[in-house]
């Protein structure tokens, strides 16, 4: 995740996203030093926080495009510290409504005016929000994914490789669908029934130089990754993950990409 600050009780804003069910029985949340914003934002000295809880810095969006991706609401509220971002569905569906939650209290102010402005051709809502709704809309996530089919996932552009054809396996797999804050220690933990170095895992970035959501892992051979494809659409923290079979040129090509 794009926050690497600290928080009182010990998480740090990379668990955030993969680990949103263990924030719904958290206390406030406290915020430590800026990360860097390029957004002309200063953090707040710490005494700031002494005389009360800092609101939690989240927004919901309305209006969004039915194909709107993570990559897009980064790009939406470019400058800003995405902590995490989280679709919301209704019976499966996209509702063209999502929530952002910031690095910082006073980033909200910034996120608000984006109100109004284009995303693609759809002007898009911003609105205040508070952290029990983001969190029932998260239990209405978890709860709307046990009932309905996983392959329905966070709305996004469809792609060529949407029908999973059958491919030869070089013991390479591509991962896409990760939270902000995966880290390789989540992605082996997700993998764990299989012996991966963190050598073996490559997280892509994007062209600032940040997560962009997917991942390559390079397995003993190609039995394994063949193997690995069972966890297809199983979820890290509160995401599903697709895995594809890919190859070398693949995964040279899109680390090269983010560098």
């Amino acid at each position: 995740m794009f926050y690497r600050g600290k928080f009182t009780d010990g998480a740090d804003g990379r668990e955030m996203g993969a680990k949103r069910q263990r924030m719904i029985d958290q206390g406030p949340l406290f915020y430590g030093h800026s990360p860097g914003s390029s957004f002309m934002y200063t953090a707040p000295p710490p005494h700031s926080y002494v005389s009360q809880p800092s609101p939690f810095p989240v927004v919901r969006l309305r209006g969004l495009p039915f194909d709107c991706t993570e990559a897009d609401m980064v790009e939406f509220f470019h400058g800003l510290d995405i902590v995490d971002v989280l679709f919301v569905h209704r019976n499966g569906k996209f509702t063209g409504e999502g929530f952002c939650v910031l690095g910082y209290p006073l980033q909200v102010d910034f996120a608000l005016q984006k109100n109004r402005q284009n995303m693609g051709r759809r002007y898009v809502e911003v609105f205040r929000s508070k952290r029990q709704e983001y969190y029932r809309a998260i239990a209405n996530e978890v709860a709307d994914a046990r009932v309905s089919s996983p392959r329905r996932n966070a709305p996004r552009a469809k792609s060529s490789d949407e029908a999973k054809e059958p491919a030869e396996h070089t013991g390479i797999l591509r991962l896409r669908g990760l939270p902000f804050s995966a880290g390789k220690d989540d992605i082996i933990e997700f993998f764990k029934d299989f012996v991966l170095s963190e050598d073996a895992i490559h997280i892509v970035l994007n062209s600032e130089g940040r997560p962009s959501g997917e991942a390559f892992v390079e397995f003993a051979n190609a039995e394994d990754s063949k193997a690995a494809m069972a966890k297809d659409r199983m979820t890290l923290g509160s995401r599903y993950i697709e895995l594809f079979p890919s190859f070398p040129e693949e995964m040279d090509d899109a680390i090269s990409r983010g560098r």
